[in-house]
């Protein structure tokens, strides 16, 4: 048991649902801990990426900020200001934003990685960006770098969440097996 579970554990459960209903109408075999979690194979993901790429991204931001809710004292939601959210949660200094992957180089995307990173800096936090995936557009990395994020990828993301918050998040969704396979 980690704290937060229950939570979590609703949040996992309403994705796996909505993936069971999802019916919908480029290769790459590389797969995560959050695709494993709900048993998605990179041939079902392929069949719709923009798709699978914004749920699982939804999903996974959710479980970031439920474990964060539920562990970091110094926890606080969504920075807003007017219709932006410069970021998905924060604890103590440090400004999170979470991302499945970054795969669009587009102008606009790029931008916002620039503008919100300086001004969470201006506003005294250090902007992090907590990525499942290591395979990421490059240049959406550099903008994220040019904007003054610390980016981590992969293990260093997790990494970065087990120090935070006490709880090894990987180790954890990895021991929920097929509890949430999706079944279609």
């Amino acid at each position: 048991m980690i704290p937060g579970e229950e939570g979590i554990k609703q949040i996992i459960k309403t994705y796996q649902e909505s993936f069971a209903r999802k019916v919908y109408g480029e290769e790459n075999e590389d797969h995560d801990v959050v695709m494993d979690m709900f048993g998605l194979v990179p041939a079902v993901k392929r069949e719709n990426r923009q798709y699978w790429g914004r749920e699982l991204g939804m999903c996974w931001q959710l479980v970031v900020t439920e474990l964060f809710r539920a562990t970091a004292k110094d926890f606080k939601p969504a920075y807003r200001e007017g219709d932006d959210e410069l970021c998905d949660l924060i604890s103590g200094t440090d400004a999170i934003d979470t991302k499945y992957r970054v795969g669009s180089g587009d102008s606009g995307t790029l931008k916002k990685f620039k503008q919100y990173g300086k001004r969470l800096i201006d506003l005294g936090f250090r902007p992090v960006l907590l990525i499942v995936r290591e395979d990421n557009l490059a240049a959406a990395i550099g903008a994220c770098n040019a904007g003054g994020w610390k980016v981590y990828t992969g293990t260093s993301t997790f990494r970065y969440i087990q120090d935070k918050t006490g709880v090894d998040l990987k180790s954890w969704l990895i021991s929920l097996g097929s509890e949430f396979h999706v079944i279609r």
